[in-house]
């Protein structure tokens, strides 16, 4: 069962994904995007990773998504012609990012070491104590940096609006 749930989540994703970018209505593309996250979601349920999944509805589906929609509807874009026909370029570079996942992993030796969180250890813990141990602990350098960055670019966001309104 979890095989078969597998191959229709991921066999949705890939649809979806591909309607991402070649529906040429901005609604429907974001439409298609959010199906997308949702299965993500649903991938990371099969995984045993709710507390990622609910993130993942949160975080992308809620926030981002309606943040694009947000800029679309604001911006009231219909269509946009003029970016259908770089379709051989983007087919071009699919292929050749398609090439090279092939070739690291048939040239890479994944190692058999599971890591300190076992299935077990995280039944014990739970997932959620799980991912915060690991996120505090020994990800703690990477998550400070990540929260600097948007630190950054919120102030940068906040400086440029301030003077589109004091040039106005």
């Amino acid at each position: 069962m979890t095989q078969i749930l597998f191959f229709y989540f991921a066999g949705v994703i890939v649809i979806t994904s591909f309607l991402v970018i070649a529906l040429r209505n901005p609604v429907y593309s974001a439409l298609s995007l959010l199906i997308m996250f949702f299965h993500v979601a649903g991938l990371y349920v099969l995984l045993n990773a709710e507390f990622i999944a609910v993130i993942q509805i949160i975080v992308y589906a809620g926030a981002i998504l309606v943040l694009y929609l947000f800029v679309v509807m604001l911006l009231n874009i219909k269509r946009e012609e003029r970016y259908q026909h770089q379709f051989l370029i983007g087919l071009f570079m699919g292929l050749l990012i398609l090439a090279e996942l092939l070739l690291i992993l048939t040239r890479s030796v994944f190692s058999e070491s599971l890591g300190q969180y076992t299935v077990e250890r995280i039944n014990t813990l739970g997932s959620t104590q799980a991912v915060g141990q690991s996120l505090y602990t020994v990800y703690l350098f990477p998550f400070e940096v990540a929260s600097f960055i948007l630190l950054v670019a919120m102030i940068g966001a906040i400086v440029l609006a301030k003077r589109g309104i004091m040039e106005k």
